[in-house]
């Protein structure tokens, strides 16, 4: 079974470098606060209408949250969620099976994020014009017709203009990124560097994948704070990452010299940020991304033609401005 859906997944892998699709730099776009004024109240659907949701991994606070927004959502809007997702962040196949069973169910609508750029394409196929699929967030299939989320370059830009600003005079820096091949990822180090190179004297000295793990991101951390002891910060492609970066900055006795941000605004990176360890997150709201991500799926279904993107918000959460955010984690 396994071996039939990798060469499904394999021969429309191909397609998606023809049908390349940025939500960064899509021009059919809409701020997600924007949505009532250009197109009026949510449509209501039938009574005991369903959504799916295929999420990347329950493992990650960030899918759980983002789960929560869709329940929330759900409840908001009159529809029923059913959310999975895989044990872990790395189960391409299980998680593309999980969407083709998802498909031979009675649900209108499949919100999807993918655990890679590719790996959800053969489900998409299938859906065809019978289900409405909408894209949330992270990964990004190339034949996605609605996406929802942040901008991902963006991400790194926040923390990269902070740190233009905190260290003026230059400094080391160490990135720490998400799965290779993954949008979110590249997206993420790409802003980051493109941003901290307007400074020559800032150096970016390494740039590593650590799959979106702790344990590994905290080895990788441990390894290059031996080889780089001066290092003045590391970005992470997300919180679980960074918090395994905490532990190895702790370790080597740099806490409060070297300064560690990460990517998503999970409740445990706040918990850190308030203790003084981790330096700020992004916080891009997953709870309110998945309450938009309904809205999106219940406006199309009622018939309102959106724009291809609807752009959910995002903020550099520190210490000092940690209050103003904190609304939004429940």
């Amino acid at each position: 079974m396994k071996t039939t859906i990798l060469s499904a997944l394999l021969a429309v892998a191909s397609v998606a470098t023809a049908q390349a699709f940025s939500p960064d730099t899509e021009k059919s776009r809409i701020e997600s606060s924007q949505l009532e004024a250009k197109f009026g109240p949510v449509p209501k659907l039938p009574a005991g209408t369903q959504f799916g949701g295929v999420m990347k991994a329950l493992s990650n606070e960030y899918w759980q949250l983002l789960r929560s927004g869709y329940l929330k959502g759900g409840e908001k809007y009159g529809v029923k969620v059913d959310a999975q997702a895989p044990s872990n962040e790395s189960d391409q196949i299980g998680q593309l099976s999980m969407m083709n069973t998802m498909l031979g169910k009675d649900y209108k609508a499949l919100l999807i994020s993918p655990q890679s750029d590719v790996n959800l394409l053969p489900g998409i196929q299938k859906a065809g014009k019978t289900s409405l699929v909408v894209n949330v967030n992270d990964a990004v299939a190339p034949s996605a017709q609605h996406f929802v989320g942040n901008s991902q370059y963006d991400n790194g830009v926040s923390v990269a203009n902070y740190l233009l600003k905190t260290f003026p005079k230059g400094g080391e820096f160490a990135v720490i990124e998400g799965q290779a091949g993954v949008y979110a990822a590249r997206q993420r180090t790409l802003g980051f560097k493109t941003t901290l190179a307007k400074n020559a004297a800032l150096k970016i000295v390494a740039s590593v994948p650590a799959d979106w793990d702790r344990q590994k991101a905290f080895t990788t951390a441990r390894d290059l704070l031996r080889r780089y002891p001066n290092l003045v910060a590391f970005y992470c492609n997300n919180d679980t990452m960074a918090l395994g970066v905490v532990e190895a900055v702790k370790a080597s006795g740099r806490l409060g010299k070297t300064l560690v941000f990460g990517t998503d605004g999970i409740n445990a990176a706040y918990d850190s940020i308030k203790k003084g360890e981790l330096t700020g997150t992004v916080d891009s709201f997953p709870i309110l991304t998945g309450e938009v991500a309904v809205e999106v799926a219940v406006r199309l279904l009622g018939g309102q033609t959106l724009p291809r993107v609807v752009a959910t918000p995002q903020a550099l959460v520190m210490k000092d401005n940690m209050a103003k955010y904190e609304q939004f984690k429940k």
